[in-house]
């Protein structure tokens, strides 16, 4: 029976996740800012529009619809992470994947997962136009599958692939929580958007393929430093939609440190300032943008960053603009 508004309300919705993720009546009130009697006022609610007997029940049909999802204790024994520097696992176990044009291959497998990448696009992914002859893929292919002592890389006639299943990627879980952070967002539970969001920041540990050449590597990297800004960016959004302003505060310019030449992170860090009083520490983010863009690249900030700058210089209110994104 899917969930539609005409079924759970935004309010029945939050609690059926809450309960889902095993949080108590009063983890769940504390939360959601409510009295205990509200959410089990709401937990019976949900228990009669879906026609479930017990708590238990109502577990059991968040986890088979999707609301939420396991946290793989008991999940693949083999664990690959790319966001950071490449690591990987066996039983908790660390693994020495080899020489770095080997982790770029391990890394165009992996974040790629079930999808068969064939011989030469991954010689051009690794190697670029300078990619050696003779059958190096072959071989970095064996000595990963032996280092992996785990026959999760499986081979067709067209190539090569990571079989999802068997294995479990930093950068696969990230998404799946950005998802879920988006699940939630849509069914009006900011706090636990804001929760999976801030499980997905947690799984970067530096920059993404840090030490892996290659064209592969260059892209995804970008891509991947382009996730994690955004991710933090939705969350210090949602946190001052809840009133949050020290958490966001802190979390943007965490992101303006990692990205110093991000205009919408640091328009937004600008926004919360003002919001806080703190108009001169605004201003100021808006002179280290200006000054890191002119030098590094050569150009001016944009218009959005420029216009925010003028409405904390007119002291105009900045909260409708902040919560509009």
């Amino acid at each position: 029976m899917p969930i539609t508004p005409e079924v759970l309300t935004p309010e029945e919705h939050a609690v059926l996740r809450a309960v889902g993720r095993g949080l108590t009546d009063a983890e769940i009130a504390d939360r959601l800012a409510v009295p205990e009697r509200t959410v089990a006022g709401r937990l019976t609610g949900i228990r009669t529009a879906l026609g479930l007997r017990d708590r238990a029940a109502v577990i059991v049909y968040a986890f088979d619809h999707g609301i939420v999802t396991a946290n793989r204790a008991t999940g693949p024994r083999l664990e690959i992470s790319v966001l950071g520097p490449p690591r990987a696992w066996r039983d908790g176990e660390p693994l020495d994947l080899g020489p770095v044009r080997q982790q770029t291959l391990l890394a165009a497998l992996a974040l790629r997962p079930d999808h068969t990448v064939g011989r030469q696009e991954l010689l051009d992914d690794v190697w670029g136009p300078d990619a050696p002859s003779g059958n190096v893929v072959q071989v970095y292919v064996y000595r990963l599958r032996k280092c992996l002592a785990d026959p999760v890389i499986a081979r067709d006639r067209f190539g090569y692939r990571l079989l999802g299943g068997a294995v479990r990627v930093d950068a696969t879980r990230a998404e799946e929580l950005a998802s879920e952070a988006d699940a939630a967002e849509r069914a009006a539970d900011l706090p636990s958007a804001i929760d999976a969001l801030g499980r997905a920041l947690g799984l970067f540990r530096g920059e993404p393929l840090a030490g892996l050449p290659g064209p592969f590597a260059d892209v995804e990297r970008f891509r991947l430093t382009g996730l994690r800004l955004s991710l933090s960016h939705r969350k210090a959004l949602w946190q001052l939609e809840l009133g949050r302003y020290d958490d966001a505060i802190s979390e943007l310019r965490a992101a303006t440190v990692a990205d110093p030449h991000h205009e919408p992170v640091a328009a937004l860090l600008m926004r919360a300032l003002h919001e806080t009083g703190r108009r001169a520490d605004a201003l100021a983010v808006f002179a280290r943008l200006r000054r890191r863009l002119t030098e590094d690249l050569g150009v001016a900030p944009g218009e959005r960053v420029r216009r925010t700058r003028e409405a904390i210089l007119r002291d105009a209110p900045t909260r409708r603009p902040l919560l509009a994104g």
